[in-house]
């Protein structure tokens, strides 16, 4: 089970700089535009403060926490849409990912080129998402000729299929991002649309806006979060070259760089606990001696269909899922102080599993 959040944005507002970070990869950064070309991909670890809560309890061998993929996707420009700077090529990476981590730059440097010229935080989420819209509107279009065609036989999901069509290539057409077209993405059957997926922001500030900042970035990154709360997401606000720095410290140095700084936890942590619910993820944990570990899987899911994520044995043999709650666990100091109070459940294949279960699975094959 893969789930991958794209990095995107415009050149030189700090992508490979934050995937690099974030995957401790050697990804070229240069300060120029279309650094990166091909798309680079690195798993990283979810931080997960339960973890070590577990950990204490158990006191296993190993800890394995729960993992996302991240992608690093060349800067976009205006004009992608119509292929400008690689545009149709960096679009279709966009298209793989379940989700975008847009990078937005709020920091001034003359040292570092913008490609439009100075920082404009709303006017470069407005690039991209209007380079997004129109690929989109193409695709779109394409679907609703199809779509007609077959509608004039009659066909009533054909006839579905190009109504919704239309209203998608009108809303488009409007610079609507299609996540923000309310009913759209619930009745698309088939869904291969850039602007579908679900955003976050990552406002890149300098390093001096870390203390305290200034009036000046206060403004840009209101200028996203404004934007944010349209798309019913987050910000998470960071210097990336600062989150670049802490990465490579050892954990001593680390907590004194970050209390010099006043920081509580590092930025970087925050948006891949952002990202990771994003992608509509939550976790589970097994817990045994030999290992206490993470399991990522969709929200909502069902107990046989979580078992799966360990082996397809687990999902096919599935009997049952002995289930203590996170809380419960913690509480009870481990499994055995849970069945004494009675606090593990046996629960069947119509369950849902709850974001921080500890499970048990029964099987048979």
């Amino acid at each position: 089970m893969s789930f991958e959040c794209g990095i995107v944005g415009l050149p030189n507002v700090g992508k490979s700089t934050l995937f690099n970070t974030l995957t401790a990869a050697s990804v070229p950064a240069e300060n120029f535009p279309f650094c990166t070309v091909d798309p680079h991909r690195g798993v990283v670890n979810v931080p997960d403060p339960r973890l070590k809560q577990l950990e204490g309890i158990v006191k296993p061998e190993r800890v394995v926490p729960a993992m996302v993929t991240f992608v690093d996707i060349a800067g976009l420009v205006k004009g992608a849409a119509a292929g400008e700077g690689l545009g149709n090529q960096f679009l279709s990476h966009i298209r793989e990912v379940n989700a975008i981590a847009h990078v937005v730059r709020c920091f001034e440097d003359d040292n570092i080129i913008h490609v439009m010229g100075g920082v404009d935080p709303q006017r470069d989420i407005e690039i991209i998402d209007l380079e997004l819209c129109l690929s989109d509107q193409d695709t779109a279009k394409k679907r609703l000729e199809r779509a007609e065609k077959v509608a004039k036989t009659g066909n009533a999901e054909a006839k579905a299929e190009a109504e919704l069509m239309k209203q998608i290539v009108e809303g488009l057409g409007r610079g609507t991002p299609i996540r923000r077209m309310p009913g759209i993405k619930e009745r698309l059957t088939q869904d291969n649309f850039l602007t579908s997926k679900p955003v976050i922001y990552v406002a890149n500030i300098s390093e001096n806006d870390v203390k305290s900042m200034s009036e000046k970035t206060k403004s840009w990154l209101a200028e996203v979060k404004k934007v944010a709360e349209i798309d019913k997401t987050q910000v998470v606000a960071m210097c990336v070259g600062l989150e670049s720095q802490l990465r490579q410290m050892s954990d001593e140095d680390r907590v004194v760089f970050q209390q010099e700084y006043g920081i509580e936890e590092p930025a970087l942590d925050r948006f891949i606990r952002e990202a990771y619910r994003l992608l509509g993820l939550m976790t589970y944990f097994t817990a045994g001696v030999k290992e206490v570990r993470a399991w990522t899987i969709p929200q909502d899911c069902l107990a046989p269909d979580a078992a799966g994520v360990i082996h397809s044995d687990f999902k096919r043999g599935f009997i049952r899922a002995e289930t203590i709650a996170y809380k419960d666990y913690l509480a009870s100091q481990g499994e055995k102080g849970a069945r004494e109070k009675g606090l593990m459940r046996s629960e069947g294949k119509d369950y849902k599993v709850q974001d921080g279960d500890v499970i048990l699975f029964r099987f048979g094959v």
